[in-house]
């Protein structure tokens, strides 16, 4: 696995790992919830070697190294995070890669400020998670009660291997252990007593207590104006359900490509080429590109 550099940005709030050449096009990449850089630790040497470009993966506040955020982690705050990183960087308007809740991030960056985009490449991830407005005071009242708890101790682990098995067991997402590997090794830090624990923010896990509602994503993401590449997973999150086919409607223009893997197929050992594959193949503009047996390739998807 190709060794990343490490990075410190915005003040030193935020930690990244980038591959590639510093004066090469960069790549703004963007992790899932509880992940972190690491999570595209398998994908960017591929898009680096085929494309000739640097990407450039931040830890969201609160994951991996960036530091702990003092207010609120709203799927919105992570924009600032974005926004900071490019700025750090000197991106005017970047390609943001972006898997599952990083997908969500790059969805309102590029609905509200449509001129620091350049293309979103979306891996298994499209709009945000909603909540229906009849329902907004059942969710105030989960996150008003998890907000006055306090966190827990957190977890410890003897060692690197029982984190892992740890991790994938109880992702929200079914994950081989070979697959998650790097992001919980980002993940870990020693502890006083011996032992191993997380280096994320133990409030990630508290429920949010306002979230967009279901219109309210859709008119972002009808407002989204760059060229979008989605690639999923067939056993991803997304698939053929109400709300990830009105997700991909709501988007003009969109191509979609479903391939062999789970939620986490950029980090799959197994699906992690045919994802750079179609990558490099949509950025190039190829139309005879061979996809694996099995994967699906729609162009201007509009119905999902």
């Amino acid at each position: 696995m190709t060794t990343p550099a490490s990075l410190r940005l915005a003040d030193d709030r935020l930690a990244a790992l980038a591959w590639g050449d510093p004066g090469a096009p960069t790549w703004l990449a963007l992790h899932g919830w509880l992940d972190n850089a690491a999570s595209f630790s398998r994908l960017a040497p591929r898009l680096v070697a085929r494309l000739g470009i640097r990407v450039v993966a931040i830890d969201f506040a609160g994951h991996g190294h960036s530091a702990h955020s003092p207010g609120d982690y709203a799927i919105w705050d992570y924009c600032d995070d974005v926004l900071d990183a490019a700025e750090a960087l000197g991106l005017d308007a970047p390609t943001l890669l972006a898997h599952s809740m990083g997908a969500g991030v790059a969805c309102l960056v590029a609905a509200a400020l449509p001129e620091r985009v350049g293309r979103l490449a979306l891996i298994d991830g499209l709009g945000a998670v909603t909540t229906p407005a009849d329902q907004a005071p059942r969710q105030l009242r989960r996150g008003l009660l998890g907000h006055r708890r306090p966190p827990s101790r957190g977890p410890r682990y003897a060692d690197e291997e029982s984190a892992v098995a740890a991790r994938a067991r109880g992702g929200v997402a079914p994950v081989e252990a070979a697959t998650i590997r790097p992001v919980v090794a980002r993940n870990l830090r020693l502890l006083a007593e011996g032992d191993l624990g997380w280096r994320s923010d133990p409030r990630l896990v508290r429920p949010s207590p306002v979230r967009l509602t279901p219109s309210q994503v859709a008119a972002c993401l009808a407002a989204i104006a760059s060229p979008v590449l989605l690639v999923e997973g067939e056993g991803g999150i997304l698939g053929e359900g109400e709300r990830a086919r009105a997700a991909r409607a709501a988007l003009p223009g969109l191509e979609r490509r479903v391939l062999p893997g789970g939620h986490h197929l950029h980090l799959e050992p197994g699906a992690v080429a045919a994802v750079a594959e179609a990558i490099a193949a949509w950025v190039e503009g190829a139309s005879d590109v061979s996809f694996p047996a099995g994967a699906e390739h729609d162009s201007d998807e509009a119905g999902g």
